[in-house]
């Protein structure tokens, strides 16, 4: 009797602020809403096989919660904590709790905008860290994530 395969689960993770993405920053940001950004990555998940979650929060507590819901329940975490990248001490030891790997996104270059946003507190508990390419940002963890987990 052959097994059936195990759909994997990756979630993605939006902070704050990111729900005004095509009215906020475009020069920093780009004119896609978040929307149409969740959509071109369930479409990519599609193709790649596996399912895929989205949440954004404004709201520091409901990120690690959300997180926290997540242990044991995914494969794999696309985060964007926004602000809270270069502030967030609770969100970077939630993702402690994963045994995922964890891919941090940002649409800047957060290395080449103010100092204060060079700092990461994801950045060395992440698999990985994509910055600076936009929307197709998240498509390429999305990808890598598929491969990894694969």
């Amino acid at each position: 009797m052959a097994q059936t395969q195990q759909v994997k689960r990756i979630l993605v993770i939006h902070g704050p602020n990111l729900n005004m993405l095509g009215k906020r920053e475009p020069e920093h940001y780009g004119s896609q809403s978040l929307g149409a950004i969740d959509r071109s990555i369930k479409d990519r998940a599609r193709e790649l096989g596996v399912e895929v979650s989205a949440f954004q929060s404004n709201h520091e507590g409901e990120l690690v919660e959300a997180i926290q819901a997540a242990v044991g329940q995914i494969d794999g975490l696309i985060i964007n904590p926004a602000a809270f990248t270069h502030t967030s001490v609770a969100i970077r030891d939630a993702v402690l709790l994963l045994d995922v790997p964890v891919v941090e996104v940002h649409l800047s270059n957060i290395h080449k905008r103010e100092p204060f946003r060079h700092h990461s507190y994801i950045a060395d508990v992440a698999t990985a860290q994509i910055t600076g390419l936009g929307p197709a940002g998240y498509i390429y963890a999305l990808e890598a994530l598929a491969e990894m987990i694969a």
